[in-house]
């Protein structure tokens, strides 16, 4: 698949889902993807920090296997060469990773995302290349408990300037999505209010329902 093709379906998925083993309740990262896969999400991020370089390419393998026979993305975090090596549809970058500019050259094809805590870091990837921005975190969160929280007044003084797609991350869950939907994100992404979640599916599920799409009448008509 090509660049346009990836970006083409980012754009007409909504709930972005985040998976990393440590927040998956005690269950396996492959019990979840398959559950919120089963609930029509399309977008998925593996997110793993601490294993061995083999680990992680097995971890990816399975993860785009499962991904590709949905239909769904798989985005794996910082590893650019994990990424390609899996056959993944693209990478996640953080401020302390990679350049965008310089992933993008060595993988054309593929999404570069890009982790943004300002309007000027979010623009300078825009600038670089990147197919879309993070904007976070939004809302206090586990995964980053150091980092202060943005709040929603920073997606509407951030994604009026972008021309790429945005996703938003942080502490969102069923309580505030709302605020963010609001706010103008289709792509709002989360991670242990689904994969913490009872019954991630129905989690997964009841997130999509709170954000607009012009295909979920296709989906269940």
């Amino acid at each position: 698949m090509n660049l346009a093709r990836r970006l083409a379906a980012f754009e007409r998925a909504d709930l972005y889902v985040v998976i990393t083993q440590a927040f998956c309740a005690g269950r396996g990262g492959l019990t979840i993807l398959d559950q919120v896969l089963a609930a029509g999400v399309g977008i998925v991020q593996l997110r793993e920090k601490d294993p061995t370089d083999r680990r992680l390419y097995e971890l990816a393998v399975a993860f785009r296997r499962r991904t590709q026979a949905a239909g769904a993305l798989l985005i794996i975090d910082d590893r650019l060469d994990i990424a390609l090596a899996a056959g993944a549809d693209g990478v996640h970058l953080g401020q302390e990773d990679l350049p965008v500019d310089a992933a993008r050259e060595i993988a054309p094809d593929l999404i570069i995302g890009a982790s943004s805590h300002s309007l000027e870091e979010a623009l300078a990837a825009q600038e670089a290349g990147a197919g879309y921005v993070n904007i976070g975190p939004i809302f206090a969160t586990a995964t980053k408990p150091a980092v202060t929280p943005l709040g929603l007044a920073a997606l509407e003084g951030i994604a009026p300037h972008l021309r790429i797609p945005w996703s938003t991350m942080g502490g969102i869950n069923q309580r505030n999505i709302a605020g963010v939907v609001a706010c103008g994100a289709r792509h709002p992404a989360v991670m242990s209010a689904v994969t913490a979640a009872p019954e991630p599916g129905a989690a997964a599920r009841a997130l999509r329902d709170q954000i607009p799409s012009p295909l979920r009448g296709e989906e269940t008509g």
